[in-house]
């Protein structure tokens, strides 16, 4: 038994969390109450990875729940699934983060966290042999932020053997909540080089593309969004969550997947996504999911692969499917596409098969790639973050809150370091 402690961090890490619970709670079977009334034993086989077993076969999410304003988690406590957390784990402030890195890191942020910790603490020592935490939160706002990064560096000093995967909501002008998002997106980024192991990039610009482009909503709502986030989500934890061969927990994947220890910044994938008015004109095979899940348009991250090289990619089917087919196309795909791939690392993209495929789809697939053209993410960020320093705009709402300009300086060159990093292994031979 290998568990995974899950903390939700503010409004939008909430949100993505509550999605993420009801998804994989349908997938093993378990009821808005807990209990278990599936059909299959292998959907209950490795349940404790996510659940704790409570008296009675009642099952309980192994998940803290954390804002600095009680609104998002009073209406989780009011859904048709707030019964399936335990009550103790929810933790909130009366204040507010204010869209503010600072107020989440410093000051209210600060105030909330040791009581956090405790709880994130006592849910490790009740497991049998924890493989680590996964955070879901967003970079662009202050307490998934802020209160986000604080959080991590506690539970990285204290549980260092310890593998963090952080799923990570990244900011875009597209849809856009205030003003103030780069600053608070480069300051994130810069602790989760060292305190996160794997990061899962969701990159608001792509999904909104994606929610556009390829489903043809006209105006896609957060909803939407989330929607998109937690089925990626659900797909690349189904190794850890049910019997399989690949990646089947969180140190496996790294160790597939990151060949440097701050590289670890992944565009993830999902297919099929398709319009509902055109499904039925496409069938469902490996070579179209393959074909689909190497596409930008796939892609949650808005930069196209096809600007930079892969250093490493995990797959991830479910349905009943043939593993030699998926390998057969896996292997096509890295001949086609030599040159998209560094070639001093050799057989770089790894696949998995899960047999239960997710609600209403006879097969999925699930990307997870680590490509230095995430560096077209960063350099977007870091444009307007550079356009908005040099004129030392807004600043006076971080330094009121204990803050001094040279940790700005410091994070963003901490984030150029980064994007010259991706660059030299693109280039290198």
């Amino acid at each position: 038994m290998r568990e995974i402690v899950h903390i939700q961090i503010g409004q939008c890490g909430n949100r993505i969390g509550e999605r993420f619970w009801e998804y994989i709670s349908d997938e093993h079977g378990i009821d808005p109450l807990g209990r278990f009334n599936g059909d299959s034993d292998l959907q209950i086989e490795r349940i404790n990875v996510y659940f704790n077993e409570a008296r009675m076969g009642k099952y309980v999410p192994r998940a803290i729940l954390v804002d600095l304003e009680p609104a998002v988690l009073d209406s989780i406590r009011g859904s048709p699934f707030g019964q399936l957390f335990r009550p103790d784990n929810f933790v909130f402030g009366q204040g507010s983060a204010s869209n503010n890195w600072a107020k989440g890191y410093f000051t209210e942020g600060a105030e909330l966290c040791d009581t956090v910790y405790d709880i994130v603490r006592k849910e490790a020592e009740s497991c049998d042999c924890i493989q680590g935490f996964q955070l879901t939160h967003s970079i662009g706002g202050g307490s998934g932020g802020g209160l986000g990064a604080l959080l991590m560096s506690k539970i990285k000093e204290e549980f260092s053997d310890r593998i963090n995967l952080n799923f990570t909501v990244i900011p875009s002008p597209k849809v856009s909540e205030t003003v103030v998002e780069p600053y608070n997106a480069v300051l994130s980024i810069n602790t989760l080089v060292d305190n996160s192991n794997e990061t899962m990039c969701f990159d608001n610009e792509a999904l909104f593309n994606i929610c556009n482009r390829t489903l043809k909503l006209s105006h896609p709502s957060l909803e939407d969004l989330n929607h998109l986030i937690s089925t990626t989500m659900s797909g690349m934890t189904t190794c850890f969550r049910f019997p399989g061969q690949l990646n089947a927990d969180l140190r496996k994947l790294g160790v597939n997947m990151i060949p440097f220890p701050r590289l670890h910044f992944f565009i993830p994938g999902f297919a099929p996504l398709t319009a509902r008015s055109v499904q039925p004109y496409r069938a469902m095979t490996v070579p179209e999911l393959s074909q689909q899940i190497f596409d930008a348009k796939n892609m949650m991250v808005a930069a196209n692969p096809l600007d930079g090289r892969y250093l490493c990619a995990a797959c991830v089917f479910r349905g009943r499917l043939s593993m030699k087919e998926v390998d057969e196309q896996m292997f096509n795909i890295q001949n086609k596409n030599s040159s998209y791939f560094v070639e001093w690392i050799p057989d770089n993209v790894k696949t998995a098969v899960c047999d239960i495929p997710p609600r209403g789809l006879k097969m999925s697939a699930t990307f997870i790639g680590n490509s230095t053209s995430i560096q077209a993410l960063f350099r977007r960020i870091m444009e307007q973050y550079d356009t908005m320093l040099r004129r030392r705009a807004f600043l006076h709402w971080y330094t009121g809150e204990g803050m001094e300009e040279m940790e700005f300086t410091e994070a963003g060159s901490n984030l150029a370091d980064l994007i010259s990093e991706y660059q030299h292994y693109e280039t290198v031979h």
